[in-house]
């Protein structure tokens, strides 16, 4: 031991070349582990990092026939615009009750779905409801959407026939700006709450049935060992992927809220992403349009970060 110190003392780059060692080590021996997440890491590089440097544009009145380097520099022009212009808050409220609905109203709909599929015991039945309810994730927001359309339209559509054979007046669904959010998320309910149980079926599946077998023998039924067991158990991917949606606070999508969009629900459904588009290719404002992008990356940060730190505080690992 004397002498490792000595040894060290007498170099000072040796505990570096250590570690240098042992990290080279690590890498040969899982580099397969590696391999597989290379094209991951590939993908985030050249399509989310790379394209960061174009933020510069939010600072300047960017030109397209001048460039980057030749557009003129002009601070925080855009970002009072956005601040003082009166739509902002508008789309602001927009998107907060959006996110709030998908937080409070479709962020357990996956849990709730897993827990009762845990508890079916005729697997046949079990893998076709999961079938069933896995198949809308993989149709595009524009097929959900046309669906929405046939079914809620009041030129033949099957719910306004319904309300009229049964005596009631028909309901212009898709123009009335009360009816847009309820729509917007039941859509989202309807296409990703399915592919949301996956997650939650793969942590129940590695719960220890010796605990479920210890509550059987106390009494407990299904729905105390769901409640007691299943939910403690599963908290921390629960409180992982809360914080990770809580990220996309502002980042709802596009194509979705876009389908929906029209005159009549605007001031119910415009949302920053909407507006970026609007702005940015319709009227050829890149410099604002990005400046918007900036300000949505940084709430989105800054929400994770605090979601991070109220989850470490409360005893859970968190993203990092």
């Amino acid at each position: 031991m004397e002498n490792n110190i000595a040894l060290e003392r007498a170099n000072p780059q040796l505990p570096h070349h250590n570690k240098r060692t042992e990290l080279i080590k690590k890498i040969k021996k899982n580099k397969w582990i590696y391999l597989m997440i290379a094209p991951g890491i590939l993908y985030f590089f050249i399509y989310k990092y790379i394209p960061m440097y174009g933020l510069i544009i939010a600072f300047q009145e960017y030109k397209p026939y001048l460039g980057i380097s030749g557009s003129e520099w002009v601070g925080l022009k855009h970002f009072e615009r956005l601040f003082t212009s009166p739509d902002f808050w508008m789309i602001f409220r927009n998107t907060l009750v959006l996110f709030a609905l998908q937080i409070i109203v479709f962020f357990p709909v996956p849990i709730i779905i897993a827990l009762m599929l845990n508890e079916v015991r005729n697997v046949a039945f079990k893998r076709s409801v999961q079938m069933l309810i896995y198949i809308p994730h993989f149709m595009s927001w524009v097929v959900i959407v046309s669906i929405s359309f046939v079914m809620l339209t009041l030129d033949g559509g099957i719910i306004n026939s319904l309300l009229e054979a049964m005596g009631f007046e028909k309901i212009n669904f898709l123009m009335n700006p009360d009816t847009f959010r309820p729509m917007y998320i039941l859509q989202v309910m309807w296409r990703e709450a399915g592919w949301g149980t996956i997650i939650f079926l793969a942590a129940i599946a590695a719960v220890d049935p010796q605990l479920y077998e210890a509550a059987k023998m106390d009494g407990a039924n299904r729905l105390r060992q769901a409640w007691h067991i299943t939910l403690p158990t599963i908290r921390s991917v629960i409180v992982v992927l809360l914080i990770l949606k809580i990220g996309d606070v502002l980042e709802l999508g596009f194509e979705h809220v876009y389908l929906l969009l029209n005159a009549s629900n605007r001031e119910v459904g415009e949302i920053f992403d909407t507006y970026v588009y609007t702005a940015g290719l319709k009227q050829g404002q890149f410099s604002y349009s990005t400046a918007v992008g900036f300000f949505k990356g940084i709430v989105g940060l800054i929400l994770v970060i605090c979601a991070n730190w109220l989850a470490k505080k409360a005893g859970e690992e968190g993203i990092y």
